[in-house]
């Protein structure tokens, strides 16, 4: 894979996403890598939650806690 790539599956992998109001998606650089990168991202976005939600006090991944909180921030 070429370095250009790496990065691109390490955007995907990671939990942050560029803000976006009311909306789930994907991080944008998901379609800029083909099938293979795609598969790559997703395995390293597994390994990387597992991580994470063993770190955790509450076990939960950082995609978790986002998730919570925006469930919270809705109900006001």
């Amino acid at each position: 894979m070429i370095p250009e790539e790496e990065i691109l599956v390490e955007q995907v992998a990671g939990a942050h996403r560029p803000p976006v109001r009311d909306e789930l998606r994907y991080h944008p650089a998901w379609h800029d890598l083909d099938d293979a990168g795609r598969l790559r991202a997703f395995e390293l976005a597994r390994a990387l939650r597992k991580a994470e939600a063993a770190l955790d006090p509450e076990g939960l991944s950082t995609t978790a806690h986002a998730v919570l909180a925006r469930i919270h921030a809705s109900r006001g």
